[in-house]
């Protein structure tokens, strides 16, 4: 059997409801596994109605880069945004899963201590624990809020990786968004890598070493 297509709801928001949440924010990353550029993540605070653009909303990998613009410019001027990067350096030196959190707790702290919930894809966060919160399972699959998350630092960090093409040219950083496409490590094998990339991932290190 085919199995069904799900698309992101508002079950987990009301769970967190009923257990005494009042403001929840949705957090998401991008750019976890690229082998360049920062790692970004985003916290979204729904608007309280449901709006027609709330249908439309789904994992950004899922959507196209025109998609993912549009709903973007939706979520920016309905929703609560906070928006934070790591840098490659960070990255190096503090690793992928420490780099994540502090940008996730970097873009939940924009938003201000008003937040008493959050619905975060991945694992939890450390928070305080007046804050309820679900870490959820391919949360950008579920949670619509997850998934608002998810275009915003989708979206922005495409932005970044336009401007980091054109400080480094030579990696097709633009197109691939940093991520280890044939070309991409054609060009890491010869020229070496940037200063944008992450030296401590295995195939970015392993021209490190040869160089």
């Amino acid at each position: 059997m085919v199995p069904p297509v799900t698309r992101p709801g508002l079950s987990y928001e009301r769970e967190l409801l009923l257990r005494g949440a009042r403001l929840i924010a949705g957090i998401d990353e991008a750019g976890r596994g690229a082998l360049a550029g920062p790692v970004a993540a985003a916290a979204v605070i729904l608007p309280a109605q449901p709006l027609a653009w709330f249908d439309d909303v789904d994992d950004s990998k899922k959507l196209s880069a025109p998609e993912r613009e549009r709903l973007a410019k939706m979520i920016l001027t309905d929703a609560a945004v906070g928006l934070a990067m790591t840098p490659a350096s960070r990255i190096d030196s503090a690793g992928i899963a420490t780099a994540t959190r502090e940008a996730m707790l970097a873009a939940l702290n924009t938003l201000g201590s008003r937040v008493d919930g959050i619905l975060v894809d991945g694992s939890p966060l450390p928070i305080a624990d007046s804050i309820h919160q679900l870490a959820l399972t391919r949360g950008d699959q579920v949670s619509i809020s997850v998934s608002a998350a998810s275009i915003i630092a989708k979206v922005a960090r495409d932005e970044v990786m336009r401007r980091l093409d054109a400080q480094h040219p030579g990696y097709g950083l633009a197109a691939n968004k940093g991520y280890g496409t044939a070309k991409h490590l054609e060009a890491l094998r010869e020229i070496g890598p940037s200063a944008t990339h992450r030296r401590t991932f295995r195939n970015v290190e392993h021209t490190v070493t040869a160089s």
